[in-house]
C-alpha cells in the first residue's frame, strides 16, 4: 500500500464529516417540553400486559425468566421468610448484609437469618464478601422484568451491587405494568425531591465482550432473586 493511500482515505473521511457539519441538527429534546412517551407510545416495541394484576404477575414472571433472574410469589411475608430461611441454611449464609427498610428487616428477623445494617457503616472489601445483599425498591416493571432501586429505598448505591447474591422483597402495590408507571410511581413518592441514585436491574449483572460468551456476575451481582409479597403485614 502506497503512503498516499491512507492520507486519501483521511481526507474522503474528514470531507464527509464537513459536509454533515453543513446540515443542521435536530435541537435535543425536540418534542414539546417535558414531554415523555406515554404506554402508547412505546406498547409496539414492548411485550403486551395486561390489565390485572395477575397479567402483571404473569408478564413479570416471563421477563425475570428470560432474565435468569429468579422470582417468587408468596400470599404473606412469612411465607417469605420461610423461604428465605431455607435459602439462608442451604447457602450457608453466615449473615445477610441490609439496610435500615421495615420490609428487608422483617423478612430477615422473620426468618431468622443474622444481618447487619449497612446504613451504621461498612467496609467496603467486607460488603463485597458478603453472601447476599437484601434490599427493597422502588418498582417491579412487567413489561421488562426490571426492578427499580433507589439510592433511598435499595439501602443507598453498595448494597445492590456489591455481594454476589442481590434479594429484593417487594409487596404488590409495587408492581407496575410498564416503565412510565414506575416513574410515575417515583414522582408520586418524591415531587421534585427525587432520589440521588435510580437504577433499573434487569437480571443479574451480565458481559459478553469477550468472544460473545455471556457471562454472570462480571459487574455485579451474579444471581438476582427477586420476591412479591401479597400482604406484607
Amino acid at each position: 500500500m502506497s503512503e498516499g493511500a491512507p492520507r486519501s482515505d483521511a481526507a474522503a473521511i474528514l470531507g464527509r464529516i464537513r459536509e454533515a457539519l453543513r446540515l443542521p441538527a435536530k435541537p435535543a429534546g425536540a418534542a414539546a417540553p417535558g414531554h415523555a412517551p406515554g404506554s402508547a407510545e412505546i406498547q409496539p416495541w414492548l411485550p403486551h400486559v395486561g390489565p390485572t394484576f395477575d397479567d402483571r404477575v404473569a408478564a413479570f414472571a416471563a421477563q425475570a425468566a428470560v432474565l435468569r433472574a429468579e422470582f417468587f410469589r408468596f400470599p404473606t411475608l412469612a411465607a417469605a421468610a420461610h423461604y428465605v430461611r431455607d435459602l439462608a441454611a442451604q447457602e450457608k449464609w453466615d449473615r445477610a448484609a441490609t439496610h435500615d427498610a421495615p420490609l428487608p428487616r422483617a423478612l430477615l428477623a422473620e426468618g431468622g437469618v443474622l444481618s447487619w445494617n449497612v446504613a451504621e457503616g461498612y467496609d467496603k472489601q467486607a460488603l463485597e464478601a458478603a453472601p447476599v445483599g437484601v434490599t427493597g425498591c422502588e418498582a417491579l416493571v412487567a413489561q421488562t422484568g426490571s426492578v427499580l432501586v433507589s439510592s433511598r429505598a435499595s439501602g443507598g448505591r453498595a448494597l445492590s451491587v456489591l455481594p454476589s447474591h442481590h434479594v429484593v422483597i417487594a409487596t404488590a402495590d409495587q408492581l407496575v405494568a410498564d416503565l412510565p408507571a414506575a416513574f410515575a410511581r417515583v414522582t408520586a413518592a418524591y415531587g421534585k425531591d427525587l432520589p440521588s441514585l435510580l437504577s433499573f436491574v434487569t437480571g443479574p449483572s451480565r458481559t459478553g465482550d469477550i468472544e460473545r460468551i455471556l457471562v454472570l456476575g462480571a459487574h455485579g451481582p451474579k444471581r438476582l432473586t427477586i420476591l412479591l409479597v401479597d400482604e406484607a403485614a
